[in-house]
């Protein structure tokens, strides 16, 4: 068995995420008091008690998910610990894929992230962007209804490149208003503007590529245990070198994620585990490539199963998908409507 460590991004969360792991495993307790002490406010108690319009504030959002990722790769590593051959993680994730291969530290990335959620919520000013969802286009076509819309300095741009025809786009509020009802009349499946709060991985983020360089030239990143697929590029990095401009570059730059899984394909992985909250990733990969098992670790079941050989977990929806409007596609919600499902995943 050949394995890759999946970490999902934005979107993913929910209240009570990471709960059963930290009431029964110290190392998980310890990993949210880790969080608490790096941020100096009780992000644990966001988690687990919410409330959840405070959870889904982009700068609490992203420490959240990755303090709940790595607390279940640290539970995942006590109790079972086979270590695999590369990691990714959707937007957001890659922080998360970078703790996993032991290049930077988990508080400098808690930290790092509570930033970059805060510049990336401020990079653009309330109403003045948006990011939609186009289902059932290929990419080319998106492109051409970017490029299309793309006029008198507002642009839309391909942001999150998820699976075959499940693609979100990013940009100036009107240019992807107009976006989306061109793809309607060229055949998309579904098209629909999520509720966002902001354009993420598309260039009107350039301020928050800004704010977050000095963060990132400080942080200490070190030798990898095993190569992280990077989102700019879809290719496997071991240089230590490249990790702060790949995490500069991600921020206005569009999520590759259906190469990278690609990537895990040709690598020869059989299994992978998607670690935290949400089953968004295993949704992706049973769209692209269903010879690969994803098995999520997120709570006391997911583990026994995964513990348990030749188990598979149950395809279901991730919580996201009970409010269907509030992020689509990341990182990163699973409901299928008609031949294709439309996939609400992270996007930050």
């Amino acid at each position: 068995m050949k394995l890759a460590f999946l970490f999902p991004g934005q979107g993913s969360q929910r209240v009570g995420m990471g709960k059963e792991f930290a009431d029964n495993f110290p190392i998980a307790r310890d990993t949210f008091m880790e969080a608490d002490d790096a941020l100096g406010f009780p992000l644990s108690r966001l988690c687990f008690e919410g409330p959840e319009d405070e959870l889904r504030l982009t700068a609490n959002t992203q420490p959240a998910i990755v303090t709940a990722s790595i607390a279940a790769l640290r539970v995942y590593r006590k109790e079972i610990g086979e270590e695999p051959e590369i990691a990714a993680g959707h937007s957001l994730g890659e922080y998360s894929a970078l703790v996993a291969a032991g290049a930077i530290e988990f508080p400098d990335a808690v930290r790092a992230v509570r930033e970059r959620g805060r510049l990336m919520q401020e990079a653009v000013p309330a109403g003045q962007g948006a990011m939609a969802a186009l289902i059932g286009l290929e990419l080319q076509q998106v492109r051409e209804i970017c490029e299309e819309v793309t006029k008198d300095g507002q642009l839309a741009v391909p942001a999150n490149l998820n699976a075959p025809g499940q693609i979100v786009i990013a940009g100036h509020a009107a240019p992807v208003r107009a976006a989306l009802e061109i793809a309607k009349e060229r055949g998309a499946s579904m098209s629909v503007e999520l509720k966002v709060s902001a354009p993420f991985h598309c260039p009107l983020m350039q301020p928050a590529r800004d704010g977050m360089e000095p963060i990132l030239r400080s942080l200490k990143v070190v030798e990898f245990k095993f190569g992280v697929i990077a989102n700019v590029t879809a290719e496997i990095n071991h240089d230590r070198a490249r990790v702060v401009p790949l995490l500069l570059e991600q921020i206005t730059s569009p999520v590759r994620w259906e190469e990278s899984m690609g990537v895990v394909a040709r690598s020869g992985v059989t299994d992978a585990i998607e670690f935290g909250c949400g089953r968004v990733l295993m949704g992706l990969m049973r769209r692209m490539y269903r010879t690969i098992r994803v098995r999520p670790l997120e709570d006391l079941a997911s583990l026994k199963a995964l513990s348990e050989p030749g188990r598979a977990a149950k395809p279901e929806p991730s919580p996201c998908v009970r409010s269907f409007q509030s992020l689509c596609s990341p990182d990163n919600l699973i409901p299928t409507l008609g031949p294709l499902p439309l996939v609400c995943a992270a996007v930050g």
